[in-house]
């Protein structure tokens, strides 16, 4: 997400399609409404009602909050999700690959820092 404060819906609908690389069509069918209803969402013409805004969160893994911009807090759970999502979908040598990477960003932002690597002697993760 773009960080930008007081989202409309349609905007973050917008950019959730664009990351999720589904064009309006494919998401209208596969939540089974109409694209033209999808299209009003975007636009910010029209909100959802409740139950496709359940429908919609469930869709993408975020929670209703997330789609109405209600806490700030969401976009850091959003990313998690997303790391998860992203996480789960590799293989297992590439998981691997995933964490020492992700041990390689921790250690450089440490020294950055002047602080301790949580993977540091002692401290390793499995």
């Amino acid at each position: 997400m773009n960080g930008c404060d007081d989202l409309k819906f349609g905007d973050i609908l917008r950019e959730l399609l664009e990351e999720n690389e589904l064009s309006q069509k494919q998401f209208a069918e596969a939540l089974n409404i109409s694209a033209g209803a999808v299209g009003n969402y975007v636009r910010s013409n029209r909100e959802p009602d409740f139950d496709t805004l359940k429908k919609i969160a469930g869709f993408f893994h975020v929670p209703i909050d997330f789609l109405l911009d209600y806490h700030e807090e969401t976009d850091s759970d959003y990313r998690d999700e997303k790391l998860l999502q992203i996480f789960h979908s590799l293989t297992e040598e590439q998981k691997d690959l995933y964490l020492e990477q992700g041990k390689v960003f921790v250690r450089s932002n440490s020294r950055k820092r002047g602080g301790s690597s949580p993977f540091g002697a002692g401290n390793r993760v499995v």
